[in-house]
């Protein structure tokens, strides 16, 4: 499973259990960290997950900002929550490409910013794959 950690939404996909094909699911619009961990924990739950891939938002020189530093926080909240292994993941550029992907679809920009959490999820979930979807 892949997240797409942010302020007010968290971008969710799921790999199937070969690993060929990642899927969205849907945003988890963000309450406190302790309601997101247990709707994150059930989904992990259901959907029989192997480890959660969170992404790292860094700088373009590979710095952290200060959304990873908030990301890094979670992450480690996560890992003593979930009985899977827990692991950040560069994302840089990934909001970007969902947005231009979600674009080139003929999405407007209101069903854009309602589906860009996921795709970039998803692209997380594609990139820690391996890019072989």
């Amino acid at each position: 499973m892949a997240l797409d950690f942010g302020g007010k939404k968290i971008g969710v996909a799921i790999t199937d259990q070969l690993g060929l094909t990642a899927q969205c699911r849907p945003t988890l619009i963000r309450s406190n960290d302790q309601e997101d961990i247990l709707k994150i924990q059930q989904l992990a739950e259901e959907n029989d997950v192997a480890e959660v891939v969170v992404g790292h938002p860094l700088h373009m020189d590979g710095t952290a900002s200060r959304q990873s530093k908030k990301t890094e926080g979670f992450a480690r909240k996560l890992r003593t929550v979930l009985s899977v292994p827990v692991k950040l993941w560069d994302e840089r550029l990934t909001s970007f490409a969902a947005e231009q992907h979600l674009e080139q679809l003929g999405l407007d920009w209101r069903a854009r910013r309602k589906h860009v959490d996921e795709m970039a999820a998803v692209l997380i979930l594609e990139d820690y794959l391996g890019g072989s979807l």
